[in-house]
Formats: C-alpha cells, sequence, structure tokens
C-alpha cells in the first residue's frame, strides 16, 4: 500500500537551526571536519577517543548522539577552463579524469527527547503511527539548556585540535529549490545536487530508494561485536618488521570500505541510574536461576562484573548500534557488497548481520532528526568507552585552496591532491621556513619527484636555479625553454660575468662577485691575497665599467675587460706609482691569459648567449663533467652564487628557489660549503627557498660546516623509499628528528602500491607536526618530461628530432603511441 511521505515523514519542521520532529525531539546538527586517514599516531587515537568520552559525558540524560558518514563513490572533476594552463597540466587534467574516489561527509546530530517520550521498538516508532508534540518541548528554558549542553560538546571536540565542527542552519537542513538539505538527501540517498532526482522508498522486497538496491548490516547485538575493541587497530598492509602502523578502530567500515554506503553511529544516554537499578534486578534474578543453568551463571557474572564497571569507575552506561548502508544501481552487484561489508567487519572480529525484518525501522530512525525514534530493541548496553571506540574518526586527503604548491595524489586512490608545502605550513605556525631537504636511494623516484615540484613551482611563477649532477632536468629545461649549461668537448659551458642584463645594475654586490671571481682565477686556494691586491682590482671593474660606458660599441666580457687591463690600467698603475710588490699586473695578466681570447679556457667567461640570468627564471648548471675539474669548477660555483643572490637581492616579491641535486660532490669544496650555510638561514628573509636533494644522509653529515645548517633549517623533510635501509632507519630517524609516528609512515612507503598503477610514494613532513604520505602518480606526458632513464630519454629526442627540436610536440607524438600500444 503507498504512502505519500509527506503524511509519514518524522519531522514536523526547522526552527532556530534545530530539527523538530512530531514527537517533540529536538535535533542540532554540526558537519564535522575529521583528521586525515593515515595521518595519526597511538598517542593522538588515545586523544581523540578520550576527547569523545568526555564531550558525551556533558550531553543531558534522554539525549541521542548520532553520527552519520557518508561516503559517496565520485570521480574527480577536471577544470579544462583556465586559459592559462601548460601543456603538461592540461595532460595531467586529462589523465585524472574520472578518477574514482569515495567523497566522504560527516555529520553530527545531537537529539534531545522529551523525558516522559515512548521508548520506540520494532513494532512502534514513528513510521507505524504518530503523536502529539509533548508540552514539554514547548519550553523555551529546556531548548536553551539543551544548546548549551551541545555548545559545551562541540568546544570540548574542537579543543581536542583533531575536529571542527560547524553548525548546519536552516537553509541546510531544509532543502531549497535547487539545493537538498541534509534531510532530503538521506531520503534519497543522493549528496550530490546533480544527482537530484525523486524515487519511491520501497520496502516490499528488501530495501530499495529509487533505484538504489540497498542492504542494511547491524552492530546491534553484544554477542556480533568483537570481544576487545579500542581506540586503534594495526593496519597490516601498511606495517613492517619494525613498526606497527595504525588506523582508527572503525576506518575499515569507513573510508577504507570502497562502495556507496552511510555508516550510522547511535549513542542513547539514559537516565544512568534507572539503567543500574534495572540491572542490578536482573542480576538477582540470574541470581536466582543461576543453580538451574550455567548460561544463567554466566550472564549474572556478566553483569556483575558491568555494574562492578559501572560504579567503582565511573564509567557512563549507554546503549549502542552501529549499522553500515550500503546500495547500488546494479543488483548483480549485492553479492559483492555483502563481500566487502562481512570482510570490513572480520578486520575489526566482528560478525556481519544482515537485516531484513527491522531493516525499515532501522532506516526509518536514520533521517536526521529522527534519531530518537530508534528501535531499543536493536541497541545493547556498554559503556561510553568502548562505544565510542566504534566511532569512525578519518576522512581523506584534504585538498589546499593555496595558490602555490604541487600536485600529489591520494595514498588509497590516487585522487589528486593540491598540496602547499611552502606558504601554508608558515601561515599556520608549523614551519618557519621554505627549505626543504630531500632524501631518497637510487631508484626511489627522487629525481622524478624533485622534477615534479620543480615544474608546478616554474608554472607559478617561482625563478628556479638548479644544481645538478646526472642531468636530471635536461627534459624539463627544454620544455620551459630555459638556460641549460653543461660542458662537453663540441659545446663547452660559457658564461659572462661581466655582462650587465635587463633590470640589473653594477652595485657593490656585482662587484664583489667580480672580484671574488677573478682573486679565484689568480690565486690558489692556500694562496692569500694582500689588501693591496684586493683595492687594485676594486679600481680596476669601476675603471672597466666607466671605459664601457665611453665606449657603448665594446661588448662587456673577459676579453674586453683583459685588454682595458693590458692598454689602459697599466697606465693608471704607473701614474699612481703601485709597486709590484703591491699588485704585480704582469703576473695577474700572465696567470689569466688562458681565459682571454685564444687560450686555453677562452670560452669560459665571453659568452655571448644565455646572458640575462636575472630575468630568466629557469637555469640549470649541469656539473657532472666539471665536478673534478681544477679551474672550471671554482668559476662554475662562484657563478652558481652570484646568480642566486643577485635574484635574492634584487627580484623582490618573487619567489626564489635553488635545488642542489646530490650536493655532496659540491659540498667538497668548503668555499661552496660555507654558501649553502649562509643561504639556508638567510633565504627565507627574501621570499626564497632553499633545496638539497641526496641519496645518502652520510654525505651530509661528512660536511661538518653544513650538517646542522641544512638540518636544523629544513623544516619540510621529504623522504621517498626507504625500505632498504629500514634496519639501520634509528641513525636517520635520530638525526632528521623524526618521531616514531613519522618512522612508522616512512617506513609504509611503496609497501601496498597498487599494481595496476604505475607510481611511487612520498612521505612530507612539515615542521614535524604535519606529516603524510603521497602519491607522485603523473600523466604520461609529464613521466616522459621527467624521466632519467636514458633508452627513454633518446627514444624522446628521436621523435622531437622529427618535429625541428620542438620538444612538446615530440613528447605528445611519444605519449600517444604509448597509449596505443597498451
Amino acid at each position: 500500500m503507498e504512502k505519500m511521505l509527506d503524511d509519514l515523514l518524522p519531522i514536523m519542521d526547522v526552527e532556530h537551526d534545530c530539527i523538530l520532529s512530531k514527537q517533540g525531539d529536538v535535533t542540532v546538527v554540526f558537519k564535522a571536519d575529521l583528521p586525515e586517514i593515515f595521518t595519526l599516531s597511538d598517542q593522538e587515537y588515545e586523544a581523540f577517543h578520550q576527547a569523545w568520552v568526555k564531550a558525551i559525558k556533558v550531553l543531558p540524560k534522554f539525549s541521542v548522539l548520532h553520527k552519520q558518514d557518508w561516503f559517496l563513490q565520485t570521480g574527480h572533476q577536471p577544470d579544462f577552463t583556465k586559459a592559462d594552463t601548460s601543456f603538461l597540466s592540461r595532460a595531467s587534467e586529462r589523465f585524472f579524469n574520472e578518477r574514482p574516489f569515495l567523497d566522504h561527509s560527516c555529520y553530527i546530530l545531537l537529539t534531545k527527547k522529551p523525558d516522559n517520550r515512548k521508548t520506540a521498538t520494532s513494532a512502534y516508532s514513528s513510521l507505524l503511527r504518530r503523536s502529539i508534540v509533548p508540552e514539554e518541548t514547548l519550553k523555551p528554558s529546556l531548548l536553551q539548556d539543551f544548546l548549551d549542553s551541545t555548545g559545551q560538546f562541540k568546544r570540548i571536540m574542537e579543543d581536542s585540535g583533531f575536529v571542527k565542527l560547524t553548525r548546519l542552519r536552516e537553509s541546510e537542513l531544509w532543502s531549497g529549490k535547487r539545493t537538498m538539505g541534509i534531510i532530503e538527501k538521506y531520503c534519497y540517498l543522493s549528496e550530490r545536487n546533480d544527482q537530484y532526482l525523486m524515487g519511491d522508498i520501497n520496502f516490499q522486497e528488501g530495501l530499495q530508494v529509487g533505484s538504489k538496491h540497498c542492504q542494511l548490516y547491524t552492530l546491534g547485538d553484544a554477542a556480533d561485536l568483537p570481544a576487545l575493541c579500542g581506540s586503534r587497530i594495526n593496519y597490516d598492509k601498511y606495517s613492517t618488521d619494525k613498526t606497527k602502523f595504525s588506523i582508527g578502530f572503525a576506518s575499515t567500515l569507513g573510508q577504507l570500505l570502497p562502495c556507496n554506503h552511510i555508516y550510522n553511529q547511535y549513542l542513547f544516554i539514559e537516565d544512568a541510574q534507572k539503567t543500574i537499578t534495572k540491572l542490578e534486578s536482573k542480576r538477582l534474578r540470574l541470581q536466582s536461576l543461576s543453580a538451574y543453568s550455567r548460561e544463567n551463571m554466566i550472564a549474572r557474572d556478566a553483569t556483575n562484573d558491568f555494574l562492578n564497571e559501572a560504579i567503582s569507575q565511573q564509567r557512563l552506561p549507554v546503549k549502542a548500534h552501529f549499522n553500515v548502508l550500503v546500495w547500488t544501481e546494479d543488483k548483480e552487484e549485492l553479492k559483492d557488497l555483502k563481500n566487502k561489508v562481512s570482510s570490513a567487519l572480520a578486520q575489526m572480529d566482528a560478525v556481519a548481520k544482515q537485516e531484513t525484518i527491522g531493516a525499515p525501522q532501522i532506516f526509518w530512525a536514520g533521517i536526521p532528526g529522527n534519531a530518537a525514534d530508534f528501535p531499543m530493541n536493536d541497541t545493547f548496553d556498554t559503556f561510553a568507552e568502548q562505544a565510542t571506540c566504534f566511532l569512525n574518526l578519518e576522512t581523506g586527503y584534504r585538498t589546499s585552496l593555496s595558490p602555490v604548491g604541487i600536485r600529489l595524489g591520494d595514498r588509497m586512490t590516487g585522487r589528486p591532491v593540491h598540496v602547499d608545502i611552502s606558504d601554508e605550513p608558515m601561515k599556520m605556525g608549523i614551519c618557519t621556513n621554505r627549505n626543504k631537504f630531500i632524501l631518497g636511494p637510487s631508484g626511489s623516484g627522487k629525481s622524478f619527484f624533485t622534477n615534479h615540484m620543480v615544474r608546478s613551482y616554474y608554472e607559478q611563477g617561482t625563478h628556479i636555479v638548479l644544481v645538478d649532477v646526472g642531468h636530471s632536468y635536461k627534459g624539463l629545461c627544454d620544455m620551459v625553454n630555459g638556460y641549460y649549461f653543461t660542458y662537453s668537448e663540441e659545446n663547452p659551458i660559457r658564461f659572462n660575468p661581466f655582462f650587465i642584463g635587463e633590470g640589473d645594475n653594477l652595485d657593490t654586490e656585482k662587484k664583489e662577485s667580480i672580484k671574488t671571481l677573478l682573486l679565484a682565477l689568480w690565486k690558489k686556494d692556500d694562496e692569500a691575497f694582500k689588501r693591496s691586491e684586493y683595492v687594485a682590482l676594486s679600481n680596476a671593474i669601476t675603471g672597466y665599467y666607466q671605459h664601457l660606458e665611453k665606449n657603448p660599441s665594446v661588448f662587456p666580457c673577459f676579453n674586453s675587460f683583459y685588454e682595458f687591463l693590458r692598454d689602459e690600467y697599466v697606465a693608471v698603475l704607473q701614474q699612481d706609482r703601485v709597486k709590484d710588490r703591491d699588485f704585480d699586473m704582469d703576473n695577474f695578466l700572465y696567470v689569466l691569459r688562458p681565459y682571454y681570447q685564444g687560450g686555453e679556457f677562452d670560452y669560459l667567461l665571453n659568452a655571448t648567449e644565455n646572458l640575462n640570468l636575472l630575468q630568466e627564471r629557469f637555469i640549470v648548471f649541469e656539473l657532472d663533467n666539471i665536478k673534478d675539474h681544477p679551474i672550471l669548477f671554482p668559476v662554475v660555483t662562484i657563478i652558481i652564487m652570484e646568480v642566486f643572490i643577485n635574484k635574492m637581492r634584487k627580484m623582490k616579491g618573487i619567489r626564489k628557489m635553488i635545488l642542489i641535486e646530490e650536493a655532496w660532490k659540491a659540498l667538497m669544496k668548503e668555499g661552496f660549503a660555507e654558501y649553502i650555510k649562509y643561504l639556508f638561514k638567510t633565504v627565507r628573509k627574501f621570499f626564497g627557498e632553499a633545496i638539497v636533494v641526496t641519496q645518502e644522509v652520510e654525505d651530509i653529515i661528512s660536511s661538518p660546516v653544513v650538517k646542522q645548517a641544512i638540518i636544523n633549517n629544513s623544516d619540510c623533510k621529504i623522504l621517498l623509499d626507504q625500505s632498504k635501509y629500514q634496519n639501520k632507519f634509528d641513525q636517520i630517524q635520530e638525526l632528521l628528528g623524526l618521531t616514531e609516528k613519522e618512522k612508522a609512515l616512512v617506513l609504509s612507503v611503496n609497501k601496498a602500491n597498487d599494481p595496476a598503477r604505475k607510481y611511487k610514494e612520498v612521505f612530507i613532513s612539515l615542521g614535524g607536526m604535519l606529516s603524510k604520505v603521497y602519491r607522485t602518480e603523473v600523466s604520461v606526458e609529464e613521466y616522459l618530461a621527467y624521466t632519467t632513464e636514458q633508452t627513454e630519454k633518446v627514444k624522446l629526442m628521436e621523435y622531437a628530432a622529427k618535429f625541428s627540436g620542438d620538444i612538446r610536440k615530440g613528447i605528445a607524438a611519444m605519449a600517444e603511441d604509448l597509449k596505443l600500444k597498451k
């Protein structure tokens, strides 16, 4: 027999932002932002659990805590409308289009029942009959007392630091013309306005809502419950021999249950004294019958234990019920859903009970504001401490709204999330600088991650200087048309420190960097220079730039500087009667002759291209072929220092980043080590960040100058797969100052990757306070731009050659061919 929902709906109205039921129950609704899954430690789970217990104890008697967690299968919706999206960003959006994930919403509904309300059962609920509103519901003072209690509840929960509660107002509770309120969403099992389709609720053949076939699984009988419960359980997938990885006790019924479902959690707070009195009577009855049945004796002892604990430890007795409502539009999938729910409950050591006869009343009680009409014969007696163990404590990864950051993946599904590891942590107060320390052994995906990070920052307007060993950034540099400085016999490395580009000027720092360079070329490392030599060089540089102003046709470079010294500055020294012992010009010109036209290194300081280093946003210094060269390496390191310091001082309000790959090869030089130490301590003041990437922690430890400067001044620590070091990870943990929670996270990296997808995981710690593991999963186009595999790089160059060297067209063509082969 059909009935209209309007006639049966147990909700009468929404007033003062409260849901008022036809039975006189008043409900306040909060939307909860829970902690992200896989981010809490054992101690944090326990602290969160205790916060729930404290908050529940402030609720008045005859109230109900109804926690409703929605998990809807959703597809990632990319934004293709942005006009400034780059080639690789568009490829990423296409790659993640419709990536499935579970969208989670959590509602906490606090209901106050009238004191004289008749208890609902499977045979008596508002689904079957209605009654007049109790008189006490109309008293303003009682409503205010309840609202005060809900305010205390909210304060206790938020003070724990784990959850944020936002009270829903009338417009979010009731439906509008084009928006669904929380009540209507539940009645039609749809949380999205774009799927706004009404349907019948049918209880005749199972439970059916519109085209959705539903099944209800309950934990409402003490016999089905696990023997032990706690605030957390071990998650074996991510645990190792050395570490135990924790998740919430009920997480398997939440984020880890991969289907459309609602997890309803009910705690009924009755009159504690009456409950104890009733149990005392029950104990006495069982006592008198214990001689006739062993079951009665066991039940008597259990009741006695319950009463002893309630009185001796001041426990709050509550009635509890938990259920999982799953649904699908394909009836054939119901069997598969049953297996998933059974498996999830088995991981908690609980037994799944599929509700059939009582399903309509339990479903009906799930309507927001109708929790007081829950059939109490489907609940069990317990304490608040045990009941709160079954609450879902976690949600999925959240995406940052910050305009700065990188795109990484949710650990479970790979759904793209935007992660700000520079500005947001500083605004939150968990980091004091933007510096980063990246550690990962060979093959862990270290260069791949850094490519991805650097590209993201470049597209957001950052000026980037890279010091590389191994040609890891050649593809990306070609993509963005940056400057790539490297050495080969056919095309040796070239600079021009004398050229002053647009936006630059001859200031003290520019003069000092040229002087430092000239002294490095002239004197040996262990050879000191005299004050008189320093002054003479300063005068020479000043005179040279005055000479350039008078002669605009002269191109600034080392050749013209050398000619100025030889032809004009010698006369100035003679005029000033400078003695050879104060400044030996002949010796200076002789030592620097190899860098002049026709000399062995005449290419080094006479570049005519890639000159405007101040304005260029992407510069790579590839040191692989010159790292051991006694002449070239010192010159290049001085130029690197000069380039970045120049950007630091002069590019005001623009983000700067210097990334030093395989730094230890460069850190062996004392001068560069001191420079890095200086950078890590001061770059923050110039809106910059310094990043060091290395394979071995020992490489950093071996440089005492840098060891503490880098690690102590890098609030962001990024670690890739450390599984090969798990037996000696304690040393790494101590050096980096990682907590036990962070150790468990690091050693869980790549432990249970999805074999159907190609990606590596990365651990990111921000100030030791916020730590997560993400996927680094990218599109084929991004992969080809970042890859360091020699065979793939050679093949990509062949594709690019077909398009006159256009690397983007080469990537697009190669990616298309790779997709067709799959």
